[in-house]
């Protein structure tokens, strides 16, 4: 049997950043909603939130350990699978991810432990002071990931010289051509994850009668929030970032809109069939001008399509994965907005706490965002294909020329019963600590 060792490090590079993305997002959302619980708790006296912060804090703490577990992986890979690319681009690729380390990692590791078993030990300011540190942290963490992340898509700041890319320009490569869109965005769809977490335990804490009242006052927080953040991730940080891939990197554009051949009036697809090759768009339903207009800012503006960057010597990423992940994210992203609208509108009419087919749909969507984010990703990488670092290195010149097949399917086995363990592992401490519910307070921290 032939192993391919660069189809087999794409398969288990893929497998293990997919798995540990499902982790950054709830952490990051989680750490913000709860900056502004425990302020409450701390600031109002309200025990509910208290209680919540208690509460969600242990899911805070155990989806943080996952995620350090599972993303320490992903580094090692670039020396065992990937050392052509460590050795093009590694006097770049580094400095980001030491930044991480030294800046957020620890920052936001050493603030959690006080945060999680400094209550009642430190003053409620400090406390509460911990919890921003935690959030604040994990925001930074998500930023030097996506700087490394964006240079590999917009190059900046660099000189090729003997064969490597060297750094010549390190706040020219931080913050090149896509880092504050994606950034942004990335950032606003973790705050989603998040918001759909604690409305959909807080759903179930309602239903179940189990804190309730603590699961009424983070549900009403998290509708609200997610509404908020959902409507953003539409507008400005989608339209802002849907713009920036448009001037920057055509291929991926053309790919994500469906659009075959170039044009004026470019239309927007709202639906559409994709096939492979060559690339066809069937049963196309489309908007006439508003892709124009929403990449340049010009309705009668040109949009180049696949065939056209074809001809002019600009390989395109895979159509059909690209197409039907942007436009799945896409689908899933109104939903939000509509669903967490609905909760918003049944909240003043004092309607969400007994609508109950509402309170289970809240809780069988949590998985939903992480999905979302999943394809996100998908769209950035596949998306950026053929090409590792855009325009200068394929991912076929990239890999490991000294690593087997058998090699890393071998790791990939491991990895997975690994991953595997883990993840039964977290959904198993996760059912039993919702279940369990909020504590009440003791006497002293009630007072």
């Amino acid at each position: 049997m032939n192993l391919d060792p660069l189809f087999l490090s794409r398969l288990q590079f893929a497998l293990t950043i997919g798995f540990h993305f499902l982790f950054p997002p709830l952490t990051i959302g989680l750490a913000w909603l709860l900056v502004f619980i425990e302020w409450r708790g701390w600031r109002h006296g309200d025990e509910d939130c208290i209680r919540a912060g208690k509460f969600f804090g242990k899911i805070l703490g155990l989806t943080f350990a996952v995620g350090v577990a599972t993303g320490i992986v992903m580094e090692f890979q670039f020396g065992t699978n990937w050392a052509e690319y460590s050795k093009y681009v590694g006097d770049i690729f580094g400095a980001p991810l030491a930044a991480e380390a030294i800046f957020a990692f620890f920052l936001e590791s050493a603030f959690l432990g006080l945060y999680l078993f400094g209550r009642g030990k430190v003053s409620k300011g400090m406390h509460w002071f911990s919890s921003l540190m935690v959030a604040f942290g994990s925001m930074l963490s998500a930023f030097w990931i996506i700087v490394a992340n964006s240079w590999q898509q917009t190059p900046a700041g660099y000189e090729i010289r003997n064969g490597r890319a060297e750094l010549t320009d390190f706040w020219a490569a931080v913050f090149n051509p896509s880092t504050a869109d994606r950034f942004l965005h990335t950032f606003v769809g973790c705050l989603i994850a998040g918001a759909f977490l604690m409305a959909g335990v807080s759903a179930y804490l309602v239903l179940k009668n189990r804190g309730a009242q603590v699961g009424r006052k983070t549900l009403k927080m998290s509708l609200i929030f997610g509404l908020i953040v959902s409507v953003l991730a539409l507008f400005p940080t989608g339209d802002h970032h849907a713009k920036q891939v448009a001037r920057t990197q055509p291929e991926k554009f053309a790919a994500i809109e469906g659009l075959v051949h170039g044009q004026t009036r470019a239309p927007l697809a709202i639906f559409g069939i994709p096939s492979g090759e060559p690339p066809r768009l069937s049963l196309k339903v489309g908007i006439p001008a508003v892709l124009s207009w929403m990449a340049f800012g010009d309705a009668d503006a040109y949009v180049p399509g696949i065939e056209d960057l074809r001809e002019a010597g600009h390989p395109t990423p895979p159509f059909v994965i690209t197409f039907v992940s942007f436009h799945t994210m896409v689908g899933l992203g109104t939903f939000f907005i509509v669903s967490t609208a609905l909760g918003v509108f049944l909240l003043p009419r004092n309607k969400l706490y007994e609508t109950r087919w509402y309170l289970k749909l809240l809780l069988w969507v949590i998985p939903l965002p992480l999905i979302a984010c999943q394809l996100g990703w998908i769209v950035a990488e596949v998306g950026r294909q053929p090409w590792v670092v855009y325009r200068l290195l394929k991912t076929e010149d990239a890999h490991s020329t000294n690593v087997t097949g058998g090699e890393v399917l071998f790791s990939i086995i491991m990895f997975g019963l690994i991953y595997l363990m883990l993840g039964v592992l977290y959904v198993f401490i996760l059912v039993r600590n919702v279940k369990h519910g909020p504590e009440l307070l003791p006497a002293k921290e009630a007072r």
